[in-house]
């Protein structure tokens, strides 16, 4: 039997998670693009999640969590303390490639931007977030599917308790512990068949794009 539960809140925590964290990227990432000097120290500090081992970066975020509270609720053991802790840890995922796709824009088309008076909120919004679709696109996507299979940090922040903080990825360790090998695979087969989708639905956006732009390119040429 699958623990629609653990999907339902695995499901809720990727949500979460992708509604806070893509606002905030794509705003880092396009800041990222000019800070100067401090450009690779910034990028360092962001993709440490990537290297770190997840027991590490949980520690570090327990002994913070340890204590405090928000509005009446505990940060450990609470979805809260797991939702910030996945805000944390999809932090490159979310970035990366939104900055990828900003550094790739021509400068010379905003530059052209501002000889025609637009405005710096105008060339981002008119310019550079239209044509950064694709690595906002790619954020979304990686950032939802590395949630849903996060694990060490989710266990340490969070424990496993049932409808609280047991997402997916948890029910499965569990379910495997207990011996119930029958109850992890269709778990785990439920997971793999959302990841692949997200994933191939992206691809298939990047796909027709890819299609449609070089259809026009051909009937121009022609």
């Amino acid at each position: 039997m699958i623990d629609t539960q653990a999907i339902f809140l695995s499901l809720q925590l990727a949500a979460c998670t992708l509604l806070i964290i893509l606002p905030f990227g794509i705003w880092l990432a396009h800041h990222l693009v000019s800070a100067g000097k401090w450009k690779p120290w910034l990028e360092a500090l962001l993709a440490l999640p990537l290297v770190l081992p997840p027991t590490v970066l949980g520690y570090y975020l327990l002994v913070g969590f340890s204590g405090k509270t928000l509005f009446g609720e505990p940060l450990v053991f609470s979805f809260l303390g797991i939702l910030i802790a996945s805000l944390i840890v999809n932090l490159p995922f979310a970035i990366q490639p939104i900055q990828r796709a900003f550094e790739a824009i021509p400068p010379t088309l905003q530059e052209a931007a501002q000889v025609c008076g637009l405005k710096p909120w105008q060339i981002f919004y008119r310019i550079n977030l239209p044509l950064a679709w694709r690595g906002v696109l790619s954020a979304a996507v990686l950032t939802f599917a590395h949630t849903l299979g996060e694990f060490g940090v989710i266990l340490m922040i969070g424990g496993a308790i049932p409808g609280k903080t047991k997402t997916a990825s948890i029910a499965i360790y569990d379910q495997v512990q207990s011996f119930n090998t029958q109850g992890a695979g269709m778990l785990s087969l439920l997971l793999l068949g959302i990841s692949l989708c997200a994933i191939a639905i992206s691809y298939g956006f990047f796909g027709s794009s890819s299609n449609r732009i070089a259809r026009q390119r051909w009937a121009a040429n022609a």
